[in-house]
C-alpha cells in the first residue's frame, strides 16, 4: 500500500492567526481578540519582544506552578468571558464557535483541527446522499460534528464531560444545524456495546487525549487504550462507504505509530494518508499540533 506521510495547515481560517510563537508560549488572535498562553512545543526564540506581546494580547494565561495545564487568566484588556468566532470552507461549510477562557489554558477551539473539518466535509459530498452515519469519539465542543452533520451525515457525538457536550449543542444551534445525537459516556465503553449491537458506521472520527477520565472515573491511558479502541472501531466500520480519521496530540506519539495502529487493524484501506498538523506563525515558524492518520474508500 502506497502510504502519503504530509504535513498539513488550514488555508481558510480568516477569523484566527497565529501571531508569534517561543518562549513555551503561544500568541494567538481569535476574531477580535488576542490571547497568550502556554504551548510546551514552541521551545525557540519569541520574535516580538514581551512588551510587545502583552500590548497586543487582551488576556494571558498564567500557569500554576507544578501544573503546567493549570493556572487563571490575567485580563490585560477589556474583552467579553464568551464570544464566538467564525469558519467557512469552499465546500460550503459555516459554522460558528463559541469560545471562552477556561481555567485549563483551553478556550474551546483547535484551530489546527480546521484541516480535519476540512477532510470531513469534502470526503461526505461524495456519499450517497442519506447514507453516512458519523461517529465522533473524545469529541469536545464538537466542531467535527458540526462539520459532518452540515455535510449531511447522521452523527453521534460522543464525550466524557457533560459539560463539553453542552458546548457543543451551543455551537450546533449557532452554526443553524441540529438532530446531533449527544452521548455523554466513557468511549471504550460505549464502543464495545456497539459491537455488541452491531451497528455500523460509514465515518468514524476519534481526537482521544493522552490522558483522561470517563463519566465514571473510568481511566484512559493512549498507550494503553488506543489499539483496543482501533480494533473496536474495525468492526463498526462499514467495509464499502466508509472514512476514518484519527487525531492525536502526545509529545511521545509520531505519525508512524498511528500508521501501524490503524494499519494492523484496518483490511482494505485506501486513499490513506498520515503526517503532522501545524500552525505557521507570522514570522514563518511552524508549531507542530498533533499527529493523524485518515484514509476513505473510493467514491
Amino acid at each position: 500500500m502506497q502510504l502519503k506521510t504530509v504535513a498539513l495547515t488550514p488555508t481558510h481560517w480568516k477569523e484566527y492567526e497565529l501571531l508569534d510563537t517561543g518562549g513555551f508560549e503561544k500568541l494567538e488572535r481569535f476574531g477580535d481578540y488576542v490571547i497568550s498562553r502556554p504551548e510546551p512545543q514552541a521551545i525557540w526564540d519569541k520574535r516580538l519582544s514581551p512588551d510587545e506581546w502583552r500590548k497586543l494580547a487582551h488576556a494571558h494565561f498564567a500557569k500554576e506552578k507544578g501544573n503546567p495545564e493549570k493556572g487563571s487568566w490575567e485580563i490585560l484588556k477589556k474583552m467579553p468571558e464568551q464570544w464566538t468566532i467564525g469558519y467557512e470552507n469552499p465546500d460550503g461549510l459555516r459554522m460558528t464557535l463559541n469560545l471562552a477562557l477556561t481555567s485549563f489554558k483551553h478556550i474551546g477551539l483547535f484551530p489546527e483541527q480546521a484541516v480535519n473539518w476540512d477532510y470531513i466535509t469534502d470526503t461526505l459530498k461524495d456519499f450517497p446522499p442519506g447514507k453516512a452515519k458519523v461517529l465522533n469519539l473524545f469529541a469536545y465542543t464538537g466542531a467535527a460534528s458540526v462539520a459532518a452533520k452540515a455535510a449531511g451525515a447522521d452523527v453521534t457525538h460522543l464525550d466524557a464531560v457533560k459539560q463539553v457536550v453542552t458546548w457543543s449543542k451551543f455551537n450546533m444551534e449557532a452554526s443553524g444545524q441540529k438532530d446531533i445525537r449527544w452521548v455523554v459516556d466513557d468511549a471504550l465503553k460505549y464502543v464495545r456495546r456497539e459491537v455488541r449491537r452491531g451497528s455500523q458506521y460509514q465515518g468514524i472520527i476519534l481526537d482521544p487525549p493522552a490522558y483522561g477520565r470517563g463519566p465514571n472515573g473510568e481511566k484512559w491511558i493512549l498507550e494503553d487504550n488506543i489499539n483496543e479502541l482501533l480494533k473496536l472501531c474495525a468492526q463498526l466500520l462499514d467495509p464499502n462507504v466508509h472514512f476514518l480519521l484519527v487525531n492525536m496530540y502526545s509529545l511521545s506519539f509520531s505519525s508512524m505509530i498511528a500508521a501501524n495502529l490503524v494499519q494492523s487493524n484496518f483490511s482494505g484501506i485506501e486513499n490513506a494518508a498520515h503526517g503532522e498538523l501545524y500552525l505557521e506563525d507570522k514570522f514563518e515558524k511552524k508549531l507542530p499540533l498533533g499527529i493523524f492518520y485518515r484514509f476513505r474508500s473510493n467514491p
